[in-house]
């Protein structure tokens, strides 16, 4: 699970309801929502939270690092509040669903020297795509 609202906390972030609806939405495992889909759950709780307001506390968490926007094949952005355990991620090239995964082994380590073209390495990151199981059994 997540830790997010208790990272915004233990910062000093202040939690306007706003902001913390917002959080609560994206905290907990697995979660990597579009703007739009925070959006429509945030909504749900607090109903006159407005899109620019969505769009802006998203930019905010992304900025101060609680939050990472992933990008996978064009599609729109997704949110994910894991942010401070190292993982990498599981696509269904279908429905676009994602879920996070941590291989044993140091990605870094992956690519041999001879492929580094002098590059002082400092992450990577890997994307395992593939069929989630409810597109698999409807394939």
């Amino acid at each position: 699970m997540s830790d997010l609202l208790q990272r915004l906390r233990d910062r000093g972030w202040r939690l306007t309801a706003q902001r913390r609806v917002v959080a609560e939405v994206l905290d907990g495992e697995h979660v990597h929502y579009t703007a739009d889909e925070v959006h429509a759950r945030a909504a749900e709780r607090l109903p006159e939270i407005s899109r620019a307001t969505v769009y802006n506390t998203l930019g905010e968490l992304v900025s101060i690092g609680e939050v990472i926007e992933v990008s996978t094949d064009g599609r729109a952005k997704r949110y994910d509040p894991n942010a401070h355990h190292s993982h990498q991620h599981l696509v269904c090239s279908r429905c676009g669903v994602i879920r996070d995964v941590s291989p044993s082994g140091d990605p870094l380590a992956l690519l041999p020297e001879s492929e580094r073209f002098g590059f002082a390495l400092s992450e990577a990151t890997v994307t395992y795509r593939g069929l989630c199981p409810s597109c698999a059994a409807s394939a």
